[in-house]
């Protein structure tokens, strides 16, 4: 099967959690083209205004989509979904996949129901997510952190940069006092932090994210537009190495040890590109 054949897809975020979510679309969609897509120049979105968000989102990826032929958008970004995901549809042809944070298999899973979730602080406070809760998981108590390090952390997963576990204890104790068996992963960068995540909070039995929902729905898309959809999930052929990423765009500096950590999600990048894009 020739791999320019198939869909390529954009995967967007605003720095390295997005990777979470390529890497779920390559293990289910191994021969598909990805083109990665971070604005860590604006990095983080949770600290900005929704209208700022909004215009970097769609600006960046619009760019990217008038330079290279992908025919899906991946928004692998909580906070860039939830504000910019309605500009963007209106701004592009491309069909445009966003993220939601996975309450509703996490009410599927825990048996105790009682559920964490662990996100950022404005992904917290946001009425979309009561709905969330409201529409799944009416039934379970739910306890919520918000904290502003653990992206910085991930992104430091990059750079070497050990986690550092007493204090992320320290901030997961709360799902340890409330006995909750279930979390909740609603940003796209904790995926990256799951070690620690387990060893700071061995009580909790099952941790839920939304990556490999996401590669479903991509699957889903992919299928509809190839001439050959069953291909997309075909092995690769022994001896033959390809780059999954066609391309790894950052607006700002390329994160030191990008390609050694891209390389070991699986995720090995053609090229890598530095202060990419207008903003």
């Amino acid at each position: 099967m020739n791999k320019a054949s198939l869909p390529s897809v954009l995967v967007f975020d605003s720095g390295v959690g997005g990777l979470s979510v390529a890497a779920s679309i390559r293990r289910l969609c191994p021969q598909v083209p990805l083109v990665y897509l971070a604005d860590n120049a604006g990095f983080p979105y949770g600290d900005k205004p929704e209208a700022e968000v909004t215009r970097r989102t769609c600006n960046l990826v619009t760019s990217a989509l008038s330079k290279f032929d992908c025919q899906i958008v991946v928004l692998a970004c909580n906070t860039a979904s939830t504000v910019a995901l309605p500009a963007l549809r209106q701004s592009v042809s491309e069909a445009v996949v966003g993220v939601v944070p996975a309450i509703k298999p996490a009410a599927a899973i825990s048996v105790n129901r009682r559920i964490g979730i662990l996100a950022t602080p404005a992904t917290v406070a946001r009425p979309y997510l009561d709905q969330l809760i409201a529409d799944y998981a009416a039934d379970c108590q739910v306890c919520r952190i918000g904290h502003r390090s653990l992206v910085h952390w991930a992104e430091g997963l990059a750079r070497d940069e050990p986690v550092p576990q007493s204090r992320l204890v320290e901030i997961l104790a709360p799902f340890e006092l409330a006995g909750v068996d279930t979390v909740v992963l609603g940003c796209t960068h904790y995926p990256l932090l799951l070690p620690a995540l387990k060893q700071a909070a061995p009580g909790v039995r099952f941790w839920v994210d939304s990556g490999d929902a996401i590669a479903r729905r991509v699957e889903q898309l992919l299928a509809s537009k190839s001439a050959q959809p069953q291909a997309l999930t075909s092995r690769l052929q022994p001896g033959i190495s390809l780059k999954p990423l066609q391309q790894a765009l950052f607006s700002a500096s390329a994160p030191p040890g990008i390609e050694r950590f891209m390389t070991g999600l699986g995720l090995a990048p053609a090229a890598i590109v530095s202060f990419w894009g207008h903003i």
